[in-house]
């Protein structure tokens, strides 16, 4: 979603008449757009606006320009102006749309422009993008979240819950299917709580069945699904419909009940692995990934095991495993029994342990078989070889052609990798 709000914003500038800058060392107005959600992330921004000084030094006429999550939260601004006093313009999450004219004021003299404040309501269901590629889209559906996890900044920094009109979201789809884009990827903090807000009846699930049915549009892949919201219908929707991908990534964050009432989650173990099973047997086909986070205040060594054996019951494609990162304003910041660094890194070498034989193994089962690849380009890793996506997010290295970048194509799998797979175009 970081990188989507990037794509508006330089739609934004690029609607005012501005292209895009080869180097910083080019650059007329350069534009930090900041992530909070883990401090590791937060500590990069601070660096990167402090290197951005000398630049300032250089060229006074230079405009600073700072906005996202990590300027929403509470008294950053404050702190931001504190620590950097070269920046011309900090903004919110909720005011990403301002930017040409904040820039436009501060061209003509008037700086610093501070604006944190006011909520969603007022962003524009339909803003220019400039996209990164063009092949694959990324659409934004609904902005904010309404869940309140214990841990997580994204509420108190992107707002409450406001889903985009659906007409507004299949004129963007049915634009890009015009423009030859085979993929698109829906995003949302909680897609499945898309349309509670909207009058009418236009669910998730009858979002997708409506964008399924436009001409041209090959894939549709959606992020982040909270499991507590993710229904057995949603699931029968997905089943008859070819378009939108088989795979399924749902965050338990824990295998531990204990810990997913501190995280404030909405569910248990047993009702995810329900869902987990009803998902399987309806689509024995499909990949399913998770996220997991290691270290949350209060998990003791038996949280943590129970926590493991879940995981290894479960036997998710990939889980996506994280730190346990203490975000200030949160109720987990100040809870008692905070795990030492240590060990949540200790922890979260073990649960890798268990879990990339796991994906290595999923992985191994496919060797033999021919699978529909996406061709998004040439590899990071050889020049020689191109790489593309399944439709149940496997990478893909095989040998392929210039011509076929954007094409959907047969490749057998030859060999497995814990993280891709390897094959050969048929």
């Amino acid at each position: 979603m970081n990188e989507h709000d990037s794509e508006i914003i330089a739609g934004l500038l690029e609607a005012d008449g501005y292209k895009l800058a080869e180097n910083l060392e080019d650059a007329q107005i350069i534009i930090t757009n900041t992530c909070c959600v883990r401090e590791s992330a937060e500590n990069h921004i601070w660096g990167f606006l402090g290197s951005l000084k000398r630049l300032k030094t250089a060229n006074p006429n230079i405009v600073l320009a700072v906005c996202g999550c990590m300027a929403q939260q509470d008294n950053m601004a404050e702190k931001i102006r504190a620590k950097a006093k070269h920046m011309d313009i900090i903004i919110g999450t909720f005011q990403q749309h301002r930017l040409p004219e904040y820039i436009a004021e501060v061209i003509g003299g008037n700086t610093p422009i501070i604006d944190v404040m006011g909520a969603n309501e007022d962003l524009p269901n339909t803003l220019p993008v400039a996209r990164q590629g063009k092949n694959k889209a990324q659409i934004n559906i609904i902005y904010g979240c309404n869940n309140y996890c214990s841990y997580c900044i994204v509420p108190y920094v992107r707002g409450p819950e406001r889903s985009r009109p659906p007409e507004a979201i299949i004129a963007e789809v049915e634009d890009l299917a015009e423009a030859g884009y085979k993929e698109i990827m829906l995003l949302g903090q909680n897609v499945n709580s898309y349309g509670k807000d909207l009058p009418g009846v236009m669910d998730f699930a009858g979002l997708l069945v409506c964008l399924n049915q436009i001409k041209g549009i090959e894939r549709i892949r959606y992020m982040t699904s909270h499991p507590r919201d993710f229904d057995r219908k949603l699931v029968d929707v997905i089943k008859d419909r070819p378009k939108i991908c088989p795979h399924f990534h749902l965050p338990i964050q824990s295998g531990s009940d204990k810990i997913l009432t501190l995280m404030n989650r909405g569910y248990d173990t047993a009702f995810y692995y329900d869902l987990l099973q009803y998902i399987k047997t309806e689509m024995p086909h499909a990949s399913i990934t998770t996220d997991l986070i290691v270290g949350f205040p209060g998990e003791t060594e038996k949280d943590f095991a129970e926590g493991l054996n879940f995981i290894e019951k479960c036997r998710f494609d990939v889980a996506y495993t994280f730190l346990y990162s203490k975000r200030s304003g949160t109720p987990a910041a100040t809870m008692e029994n905070q795990v030492e660094m240590a060990e949540r890194k200790l922890r979260l070498q073990r649960l890798m342990d268990i879990q990339n034989p796991i994906s290595l193994q999923i992985n191994k089962n496919l060797i033999g078989k021919n699978l529909k690849v996406l061709v998004e380009g040439v590899s990071k890793t050889s020049s020689d070889t191109y790489t593309g996506r399944t439709d149940t997010n496997k990478v893909v290295i095989f040998n392929g052609r210039e011509d076929l970048v954007g094409s959907i194509v047969d490749v057998q799998i030859t060999q497995a990798k814990t993280w891709h797979l390897i094959g050969k175009l048929l």
